[in-house]
Order: C-alpha cells, then sequence, then structure tokens
C-alpha cells in the first residue's frame, strides 16, 4: 500500500497541473475544437473517483450507482434547459461539444457524477449511521456541493460554458441557481446513498473518492484565479484545503482498517 504522503504528493501535482490547464482555458476559450480538450481533461478528472467507487462498491454497485447519477443528471438538466426550472433560464454554449438533442453536453456525468461522489465522501460520519446521522450526512454533503457550485459556476459562465441570458447578482449567476443546486443535490446524495447503502453505512468510503472533487476544484480556482474572479478564488481555496484534510483522515481511518482489522467497519455495524 503507498504511503499517504506519496499519493498526497502525486495528488498535489497532478492538481497543480490542472491548476496551470485553468490558464490556457481562461485565456484561448474559443480554440477551435477545444470541446475534444474539455472532453478529455473532464474524463481524467473523473477516473481517480470512478476507480476509487468501482474497488468500494465492486462492479455491479458501482456501475448502477453512475449510470443512476449519469441518467439523474441528464434529466434534471433537460428540465431545466427546456423549463427554466430549478437554476433558472439558461443554455449550454458550444465549447463543451455535442449536445442531447441539442441541449445538454453528453460529457456532463463526466463533470457532475465525481463532484457528487467527493461531497459524499467528504461529509461521511465516523460513527455509527443512524438515521438523523443519515440525514445530517445528506445535507452536509448537498451543502458542500452548493458551496463547490460558487467556485464553478462563476468561472464557467465567464467562459461561456453556460449562460444565463438575464444575468444575475453574483458574477452573473442568479440566486435561483443555487437553489436549484441545492434542490437537485439532495436527490443525487439521497439517490447515491441509497443505491449502495450497505457499504455506504457499514464500511467508511476510500480516500481516492475524493481525488477527482480536488483536481476538479484546484481547475475551477484556476480559471477563477485567471478570470479575476476574487470571491470565487479564495472560496475554492478553502474548500480545497478542507477536501485535502478530509482526505487525509479519510486515509488514515483507511490504514488503520488494514493494519488493526476491521475496527471502523464494526463501530458503523451498530445501526
Amino acid at each position: 500500500m503507498l504511503q499517504p504522503f506519496r499519493v498526497s504528493g502525486l495528488l498535489l501535482t497532478i492538481s497543480a497541473l490542472f491548476f496551470g490547464a485553468a490558464y490556457l482555458t481562461a485565456r484561448f476559450p474559443d480554440m477551435p475544437s477545444a470541446w475534444i480538450g474539455s472532453f478529455i481533461s473532464t474524463l481524467l478528472i473523473a477516473l481517480p473517483s470512478f476507480v476509487a467507487l468501482w474497488r468500494f462498491l465492486g462492479p455491479k454497485e458501482a456501475t448502477l450507482s453512475l449510470l443512476s447519477l449519469s441518467a439523474f443528471g441528464f434529466a434534471i438538466e433537460l428540465i431545466g434547459v427546456t423549463t427554466g426550472f430549478p437554476y433558472g433560464p439558461f443554455y449550454y454554449g458550444e465549447s463543451l461539444g455535442p449536445k442531447i438533442a441539442g441541449l445538454v453536453p453528453y460529457l456532463l456525468p463526466l463533470s457532475w457524477a465525481p463532484l457528487v461522489l467527493g461531497a459524499v465522501a467528504a461529509t461521511a460520519p465516523e460513527v455509527e449511521i443512524t438515521s438523523k446521522r443519515r440525514i445530517l450526512w445528506i445535507f452536509c454533503a448537498t451543502g458542500l456541493l452548493v458551496l463547490l457550485d460558487g467556485v464553478l459556476d462563476p468561472g464557467a459562465a465567464s467562459l461561456g460554458f453556460w449562460v444565463w441570458p438575464e444575468g444575475g447578482p453574483y458574477y452573473g449567476v442568479p440566486a435561483a441557481n443555487y437553489l436549484g443546486w441545492f434542490f437537485s443535490s439532495t436527490l443525487a446524495v439521497t439517490l447515491l446513498l441509497a443505491l449502495g447503502h450497505r457499504k455506504w453505512e457499514i464500511a467508511p468510503p476510500p480516500p481516492g473518492l475524493l481525488d477527482s472533487t480536488l483536481i476538479a476544484t484546484s481547475f475551477w480556482v484556476g480559471i477563477a484565479v485567471f478570470s479575476g474572479l476574487l470571491f470565487p478564488a479564495m472560496l475554492g481555496a478553502t474548500l480545497f484545503f478542507y477536501l485535502l484534510r478530509r482526505r487525509s483522515r479519510l486515509t488514515a481511518v483507511d490504514r488503520t482498517r488494514y493494519k488493526g482489522g476491521n475496527d471502523a467497519d464494526e463501530r458503523r455495524l451498530k445501526v
């Protein structure tokens, strides 16, 4: 098993590379075939959490979870683009490539699902799961996703990845968007926990589930920095260090499980 500082070193290096890549994205958003680069980079960012989920839940439940999150993500975005609910009236630009029915980019699940996985893992309780703790877990993960969107959406809007024609008070993003994120994120987190509930509630999540969220956050902090978005940059940096700390904590728990048996699992089996 790799030592934690080595894993963190590699993770920090990759995060730094994506932070640097944000400079090119922010400076040259209209490059020809930019969507190909977006697809490749989004896939590379998503892979660590997908692999960690595969190992955590097993092939069957991991595949079911990812397909369900993807289907839900497409459905809520299609509703959002066509009706304005729950995010307010908006549409996707051309930089993210081909779209389903000309409305929602195909690469959407690759960017959204890893954030849900990371938020659920970052806020996972370390004690036995009761009904009240499960509800609190859902709302903590949802709150984290809304905060992450406070970094992501201003940067994406500045690049024209998605557009709110009527604008909004937060760097062109309307307040309705964040109410919508709270709504959709609550449903997504609940869906994820329900699909793999036995494993999520018995075993502490592996630290690798946070890797994609950390890398994505570093990229969007870079977009905010190079686009002159001060508050999103500060918020993103704060969230990055919070996620890094939570990953370190999960790494310690994970090492304890392998060295000292399944004590962590046994504590959660008391439900």
